[in-house]
């Protein structure tokens, strides 16, 4: 029995189309992450899986219940906010009980739920102070805490890290996975952070425009992107993707055709849908990783060689990304940080073409 599902799910505000057919199905144990940029309708969806907003049609079933026109209250579960939605005038060990004592649960179990989670979450020493007393990341720690001590079937997080400056956000991020791992809850997450997507999630459904563009584990929506949305959205920097040409064999993209610097890249054994493309226009798409310095071994398969003019450095401390061009479009390459190349000179890369994606121009959908 699936934790979580979702069928034909749409909401509108006015006349604007907010969510336009969710479908989703979450197995129980997965941390699952609702990625996509502002506006993308990830949030409204949380809140409709939540009962705080209603949607317009569709079926919603926790734990196999539908829950349509169930308050918030009787769907077993719990939600931590972006703002903590601490109460301030209560000590910690007060905001983990309060709702416990609003549903009649004995003072017993009370004590026990909050030595628990205090344990869990290493906020003992934290349960006499109030939230003004705490740093950020003790206070999502708290509203963790009042979301665990609850035990139910599903818990939601909406963009719980984003208040937080870069270094308790990688501390947080990990917390909350370990915490993942210890008790494995069905999780349902809400972030624009691509970082907290790839390093949580089991699975990340990516958002745009009220539509799910892919729901896939990290790995394949990195590296396999089912539509240049996807492959342009993940990644910092993104996926290079740049107008080619298939050779009439299919086995050769070839980038500015015709040009005296054409640039042709031999691809991996296609599948038929790629092969259906040979002589064709397509998008190819090849992460800025796979372009590094010359000499970087790949695995067995040995890299393409090619020469790119150096356009840009910009050195990061653990790699430089640096901008190179050839055949009259713009690529992005990693090299190591030792690696000194001069703005204005003609520099060897090694390709490694066993990534690269291939879509097409017009649907913009994954070829191969």
């Amino acid at each position: 029995m699936a934790a979580l599902r979702i069928d034909g799910l749409h909401k509108r505000f006015g006349a604007v189309n907010v969510l336009k057919g969710i479908d989703l199905t979450i197995e129980n144990g997965e941390f699952i992450v609702l990625l996509g940029p502002s506006g993308c309708g990830k949030s409204t969806l949380l809140n409709i899986i939540a009962g705080l907003e209603t949607s317009g049609e569709g079926t919603i079933e926790i734990g196999g219940r539908n829950v349509d026109g169930v308050s918030p209250k009787d769907r077993d579960i719990a939600m931590v906010f972006q703002s903590y939605a601490l109460y301030p005038a209560m000590t910690v060990r007060k905001n983990i009980t309060f709702g416990m004592e609003c549903r009649g649960v004995p003072k017993q179990a009370q004590q026990e739920a909050v030595a628990r989670v205090a344990a869990l979450l290493q906020i003992g020493e934290l349960l006499d102070r109030k939230p003004a007393q705490l740093s950020g990341g003790q206070r999502q720690r708290v509203a963790m805490g009042r979301a665990l001590v609850r035990d139910p079937l599903l818990f939601l997080f909406d963009e719980p890290l984003s208040n937080l400056d870069a270094k308790l956000r990688v501390d947080m991020r990990t917390e909350i996975k370990q915490l993942h791992q210890r008790i494995a809850a069905t999780i349902v997450y809400v972030t624009h952070d691509q970082i907290e997507a790839m390093t949580m999630a089991s699975r990340i459904a990516v958002m745009n425009h009220g539509e799910i563009q892919q729901f896939a584990t990290p790995d394949m929506v990195y590296n396999r992107p089912a539509n240049l949305f996807v492959a342009r959205f993940l990644g910092t920097p993104p996926m290079n993707t740049v107008p080619a040409r298939l050779s009439g064999e299919g086995d050769v993209a070839v980038v500015g055709a015709g040009r005296p610097d054409e640039l042709r890249l031999p691809l991996p054994a296609q599948a038929d849908s790629a092969r259906a493309y040979a002589g064709r226009d397509v998008v190819l798409g090849i992460r800025p990783e796979c372009i590094c310095e010359a000499g970087r071994s790949f695995g067995a398969a040995p890299p393409t060689q090619i020469e790119a003019q150096v356009e840009i450095n910009e050195p990061t401390g653990a790699e430089t990304v640096v901008l190179i061009a050839r055949a009259g479009v713009r690529l992005r390459a990693r090299v190591a940080p030792d690696i000194r190349l001069g703005v204005g000179e003609r520099a060897p890369f090694a390709v490694d073409t066993r990534r690269i994606c291939l879509f097409d121009p017009v649907t913009e959908q994954l070829i191969a």
